[in-house]
């Protein structure tokens, strides 16, 4: 039954809970019958100091009783009286009956032995615990009684006429009382101890439980593509199994990883010159439809396999720019101190005639060459960021209307804003706009992979992205990098 209470107890707890439980509850066990233990050998060292002075009060009171023939002599002055009842807290009771029962001196309340034989020992008293009633209280006192059986004047053949019992009790509230002190003496230190020895379980725990706590810690605080391997080298041989075990996990788990990229990278290097060679051919075969009367089918076919062609090249590339994103290509591009603000103009500038083409009124906002925006990362990848976002803006904004890229600082943050007066997108959208292969609008020719680039590649730059809506209409995308130092 105990098993199975610490077994639900220590169900879902921490590991340093249960240790504690399993090292502190033998130790109370322990301190309980000690504290017991010590309860009963106070109680009766207790009871061998009283009964040692019941014996000797006993035979005292016994010796001012002297035989005189067959008769009894008692010498049992009032001094002497008053000396044994002068303790009103303490009050020793005392009869003296002969035979035994029939009362000669002393208080009548005293009950008679009951376990003593038909033959008692003589000169040797016996020990017991009796009540009498309290006339102040009305209740009753619990006793502590000696009784001593004597032999007296000359034996005739009649033993009973010739045996005095002699019986003397004190009150058991003094012989508690001093269990008690004697209790309290020693299960104090022992309660110190064990308030001492749990602390210093308890530290001992924490610092056997340290390794466990670094290696969570470890583990809590990576990212999910995180695949490095864990390094305990100072952990007990137990974590040290553990974190190998881990480690090989993680190759693993980095192994298939990197063997899908190579794939998706591969795929896209391989289908990239089929793609722009089919593309090249729908635009001769669109300029040659063109030429011939009276085939309006055969040119709106042959458009819509050149926009398929087309957005699977738009596809091949953004995923051979995904690829270049991840941590282990960048591993090899070295990050630049560049101004931001400067590449924002020139990624601006460079995208002008794809604005004049699909009828969008591109322009740029920001700090001049004197108030440069410097950020550290890698120019490649910051480039295909702003390309990426820009072209969506140019994408979804529609003709006609205007896109705006801002660029500025808050302190300690370069900002980019790309803003445009489009349809926008709808409502509580914004966050997935930069999911992969989400598209928030079934227009335009993307494919769902543009701003989810955007987003790993500012990501892994330190910063961060963000789409909210613009009033009346339109949406603006901010891109924000921490400023190089």
């Amino acid at each position: 039954m105990l098993h199975r209470f610490l077994r639900w107890f220590g169900a879902g707890t921490s590991l340093r809970r249960q240790l504690l439980l399993w090292l502190l509850l033998p130790q109370l066990v322990l301190w309980l019958g000690g504290a017991l233990f010590t309860f009963k050998l106070a109680e009766r060292y207790a009871n061998q100091a009283v009964d040692a002075s019941l014996s000797q009060a006993s035979r005292a009171l016994a010796r001012q009783v002297k035989p005189m023939g067959t008769g009894l002599l008692i010498d049992f002055p009032r001094a002497a009286q008053d000396v044994l009842e002068a303790d009103p807290a303490d009050k020793l009771l005392y009869t003296v009956s002969s035979p035994p029962g029939e009362f000669i001196l002393g208080n009548r309340q005293l009950p008679l032995p009951q376990a003593v034989p038909e033959h008692p020992r003589l000169g040797e008293p016996y020990y017991y615990d009796s009540q009498v009633p309290n006339a102040t209280t009305q209740g009753t006192d619990r006793l502590r009684v000696a009784a001593l059986y004597l032999r007296y004047g000359e034996a005739d053949g009649d033993d009973k006429g010739r045996t005095m019992l002699v019986q003397v009790a004190r009150s058991s509230a003094n012989r508690e009382e001093l269990a008690r002190r004697l209790l309290t003496d020693m299960v104090l230190p022992l309660s110190l101890l064990m308030v001492l020895m749990t602390m210093i379980v308890a530290a001992g725990i924490r610092a056997g439980l340290a390794p466990i706590a670094r290696l969570r810690s470890l583990v809590e605080g990576r990212k999910p593509n995180d695949l490095r391997p864990i390094e305990l080298h100072v952990a007990p041989q137990e974590l040290r199994s553990l974190a190998h075990a881990i480690n090989e996990l993680l190759e693993a788990v980095q192994s298939n990883v990197q063997a899908q990229r190579r794939f998706i990278s591969d795929a896209a290097h391989q289908l990239r010159t089929p793609l722009a060679g089919l593309k090249s051919q729908t635009e001769l075969a669109l300029k040659e439809a063109a030429e011939l009367p009276g085939e309006p089918a055969l040119q709106e076919r042959l458009q819509r396999v050149h926009e398929s062609a087309s957005r699977s090249a738009h596809l091949v590339n953004q995923l051979l720019t995904l690829a270049r994103t991840e941590p282990e290509s960048q591993g090899a591009q070295s990050r630049l101190r560049l101004d931001l603000a400067r590449l924002a103009r020139e990624v601006t500038a460079e995208l002008v005639p794809r604005a004049l083409q699909a009828g969008v009124d591109l322009g740029f906002e920001g700090a001049d060459d004197a108030t440069p925006l410097w950020v550290q990362g890698v120019p490649l990848l910051l480039r295909e960021a702003l390309v990426n976002v820009i072209d969506n803006a140019l994408r979804y904004a529609g003709r006609s209307a205007s896109v705006t890229v801002q660029a500025g600082s808050d302190g300690n943050h370069a900002c980019l804003s790309i803003r445009d007066n489009g349809p926008g997108v709808p409502a509580g959208s914004e966050a997935r706009l930069f999911e992969r292969f989400y598209r928030a609008t079934l227009g335009g020719n993307g494919c769902g992979l543009g701003l989810a680039i955007v987003k790993e590649i500012v990501e892994r730059h330190g910063g961060r992205v963000s789409a909210s809506p613009v009033q009346p209409q339109g949406l603006q995308l901010d891109l924000i990098l921490p400023l190089a130092p």
